[in-house]
C-alpha cells in the first residue's frame, strides 16, 4: 500500500511550459526554461525572441530532479541557463532528434529518445510514473516541419509502484492542432488534466508554430480532459495569442468549468476524481 496521497500530484508553474511536478517521492521538470526578462531565447537559423517575464525559480533553486520530460530542442524551452545548471546526470524523455545532441554535444549521459507511442517508467520510494511520448506537429507545412526540431508530446501516468495509473496528466508539447491528435483520446481517454502549449507564436513571414486561443480550446473539446491549464501564452515575443482569447474560445465552447487558472509561481493540487484542482 502507497505510504503517501497516490491520487494527487502537486503542480508548480514556473513559467512559459516548465513545470515541476510532484508525486509521492517523485520529482519532475517539463521543459525547462530559466532565462529571465529581457534575455534572448534562440530559435535557430538566426531567430531570437526576448522573454518578457520572469520565471518563478531559477534552476539552482530546484529540488532533486527523476526527470526531465523535453518536448523538443527549441530555446524557449531548453536553455543555456538549464544546460549549465542542470545535473548531466539526470534523464531525460525528449524525441530521438534532440536526445542524440543533448548527449553528443552537451554531455547530458542520461537523455533519451522515445518516438511516438513509446514509453518508459520511473520510480522513486513508493511512486512511479510511466512516460508515452505522443504525437505533434510544430508546423503543419511540410518544408517548415523539416526545418522545425521534431516536437512530441506525453502523456504522465502516475500510480503507487507496481500499481495501476492513479492521475493521467497530458502535456501537448508545442503542437499546432491536427487530425493525428484524436488517437490520444481513444488510447487515454478521461485524463485528469491537459498541460497546453498556447500563445500563437508567430514566425517571420506569419508561420504560426503553436496553438492559438481557438486551436487551444478545440483540441480541449477534443480530448475531453477534466480539466485544463494553459501555459505558453506570455512569455516571449514571438507570442501572438494571449491567454484571454484562449479563455473566451473555452467559454465559447462550454469549457469554463474545466479550466485551471494557475499562474506563473502559482501550484495547482490535482486529484484524480471530479474534484477542482485546488491553487494556491
Amino acid at each position: 500500500m502507497a505510504s503517501f496521497d497516490d491520487s494527487a500530484v502537486d503542480l508548480h508553474f514556473i513559467g512559459n511550459a516548465t513545470v515541476l511536478l510532484r508525486y509521492g517521492d517523485l520529482t519532475l521538470l517539463t521543459d525547462p526554461n530559466f532565462l529571465h526578462r529581457g534575455e534572448p531565447a534562440h530559435l535557430g537559423y538566426g531567430l531570437i525572441s526576448r522573454r518578457l517575464t520572469e520565471p518563478a525559480l531559477d534552476p539552482w533553486e530546484l529540488p532533486r530532479l527523476d526527470a526531465v520530460v523535453l518536448s523538443h530542442l527549441h530555446g524557449d524551452h531548453w536553455d543555456r541557463r538549464a544546460r549549465r545548471h542542470l545535473d548531466r546526470s539526470v534523464p531525460i524523455v525528449t524525441t530521438p532528434h534532440a536526445a542524440r545532441r543533448l548527449r553528443s554535444w552537451q554531455g547530458f549521459r542520461q537523455a533519451g529518445g522515445l518516438r511516438t507511442w513509446e514509453s518508459c517508467t520511473f520510480r522513486q520510494g513508493d511512486a512511479q510514473v510511466r512516460v508515452t511520448s505522443l504525437p505533434g506537429r510544430h508546423s503543419l507545412q511540410p518544408v517548415l516541419r523539416r526545418l522545425l526540431p521534431p516536437v512530441m508530446g506525453s502523456m504522465l501516468e502516475f500510480g503507487p509502484r507496481g500499481g495501476p495509473a492513479r492521475l493521467r496528466l497530458y502535456v501537448s508539447g508545442d503542437t499546432l492542432l491536427y487530425d493525428g491528435l484524436e488517437e490520444i483520446a481513444r488510447r487515454f481517454p478521461g485524463a485528469d488534466l491537459a498541460v497546453l502549449h498556447l500563445g500563437g507564436t508567430t514566425l517571420p513571414g506569419g508561420f504560426v508554430v503553436t496553438m492559438d486561443g481557438a486551436q487551444g480550446a478545440e483540441l480541449a473539446r477534443r480530448l475531453d480532459c477534466r480539466h485544463v491549464l494553459p501555459v505558453h501564452y506570455d512569455d516571449y515575443t514571438v507570442f501572438r495569442s494571449p491567454l484571454d482569447a484562449f479563455l473566451a474560445e473555452a467559454r465559447a465552447l462550454g469549457l469554463q468549468e474545466r479550466l485551471v487558472h494557475c499562474r506563473r509561481g502559482q501550484h495547482a493540487r490535482v486529484v484524480a476524481s471530479e474534484e477542482r484542482p485546488t491553487v494556491r
